[in-house]
């Protein structure tokens, strides 16, 4: 007789499988992606309104003539004393148009122009103001003989005769009032190694006089008091 088959054995059963959270990562690259999206168009309108404001910056230069090295007043404007600038408009500076540099040339300022300073037309009035209908005097004066530092176109000056080198003098004449002679500064020149200056004078009729004077070194400069 035969014996029964053997049964089989009872499969085990799987182990349980760990509940896992539910995550939230899809919303989180969905919030990550538009974040993205709003910082994109952030840049794009900076860069837009930079670009605009770059061109209407642009727009508002202008081509003005600058002083390219140090004029002093009273001298003739030379090509080479006058450059180019590009600056932004502004109502309240005047300076002369870049178009107008040829009729420029040739003029004297009033004033001391300094390098890298614009050209303003006020600088530029008919006439410097520093005695063109008059006479003009260069002047040797030596340290000592005119206040130092201080003298600077536009100022009325007395021109003062010195005694001669070795003039005797009586007393009386040493009380006397000294000659002079009313001039205005026109330039000074930078003092040299020992301090002398040249100053240009503006006289009225006693130019042959004040050359004489000046040419014996008999002159020392006196400034007016300013107004």
């Amino acid at each position: 007789m035969d014996s029964p088959a053997a049964l089989p054995a009872p499969r085990q059963a799987a182990p349980a499988r760990p509940d896992l959270p539910i995550t939230a990562s899809a919303p989180v690259k969905r919030e990550r992606r538009w974040s993205m999206v709003a910082l994109c168009v952030v840049l794009a309108v900076l860069a837009g309104l930079g670009a605009a404001a770059a061109v209407t910056s642009a727009s508002d230069r202008t081509k003005v003539i600058a002083v390219a090295q140090d004029v002093p007043a009273g001298q003739a404007l030379t090509d080479a004393d006058l450059t180019i600038a590009e600056v932004s408009a502004d109502a309240a500076l005047t300076p002369v148009p870049a178009a107008d540099k040829a009729s420029v040339v040739g003029k004297r300022p009033a004033v001391d122009l300094r390098k890298g300073s614009l050209l303003i037309s006020s600088q530029l009035a008919s006439g410097t103001g520093l005695g063109d209908d008059k006479q003009q005097v260069g002047v040797q004066v030596k340290k000592g003989q005119a206040p130092s530092g201080t003298l600077a176109p536009g100022d009325k000056v007395l021109a003062v005769t010195t005694p001669a080198q070795g003039e005797q003098t009586s007393s009386k004449e040493a009380e006397a009032p000294p000659s002079t002679i009313d001039a205005v500064v026109v330039t000074v020149s930078r003092p040299d190694a020992s301090g002398t200056v040249v100053v240009n004078l503006a006289v009225s009729g006693d130019g042959p006089l004040l050359a004489t004077r000046a040419a014996q070194g008999r002159i020392a400069v006196v400034r007016e008091p300013r107004s």
